[in-house]
């Protein structure tokens, strides 16, 4: 069985997964967007936008889904991007992806939304310029309003990372965060966990 992280930009996903990849050396760890800067012949993620736009960028991106969806059999921990849930219409708006969905578990695999406040995720992106914008006229919390419904499609499983106290959402850490994403993989896999993993004594707690 193979893991995939979605989650929107800031969320924490790729400390999630560099965590749980750490934990089990079984896990063959694989991040969307590095392969996309690969495929792109080593152009940054901003640069692959300016040359393709986001259409092209997002074709670009499902030619990765596809090979990352087929590279393991099982254990693959693949760390998706924001938009991994989207395609563009014929207007530009972006729909929901089932094509990269579908790709992404090709060889048999769970999805696991990382859900955090949006303003957690407003914060934690501020100024990156590694982060090109994702639409001229939508702000970003306008976008993560209208993802929201495609995590939670696509995810067979959602954990709530907070992020908003005002809100009663605390921010949950990444290490709980983990732990919560490698019992519900270790359960749905039927593998046990390694004897000596730092997250053993949490498998089992969804909360």
């Amino acid at each position: 069985l193979n893991l995939i992280v979605i989650g929107g930009r800031g969320c924490g996903k790729s400390s999630v997964c560099r965590r749980l990849a750490a934990s089990d050396k079984r896990f063959k760890h694989m991040s969307l967007d590095d392969l996309i800067v690969y495929e792109a012949g080593g152009a940054s993620i901003p640069a692959i936008v300016d040359e393709r736009g986001w259409r092209g960028f997002r074709e670009l991106e499902f030619e990765v889904c596809v090979k990352a969806g087929r590279a393991f059999d099982g254990f693959a921990l693949i760390d998706a991007g924001g938009g991994v849930v989207t395609d563009l219409d014929e207007n530009g708006e972006e729909v929901f992806s089932q094509r990269k969905v579908d790709a992404l578990k090709a060889k048999g695999g769970v999805i696991v939304f990382l859900d955090r406040d949006v303003d957690y995720l407003i914060e934690r992106i501020a100024g990156d310029s590694n982060r090109p914008d994702l639409n001229a006229s939508k702000s970003f919390r306008e976008i993560m309003e209208r993802r929201l419904p495609w995590y939670k499609k696509a995810a067979d499983f959602i954990v709530d990372g907070g992020g908003n106290d005002a809100n009663e959402r605390p921010l949950v850490k990444k290490k709980r965060l983990a732990s919560t994403i490698a019992a519900y993989y270790y359960a749905q896999s039927g593998v046990e966990p390694l004897a000596d993993q730092w997250f053993q004594l949490d498998v089992g707690k969804r909360n």
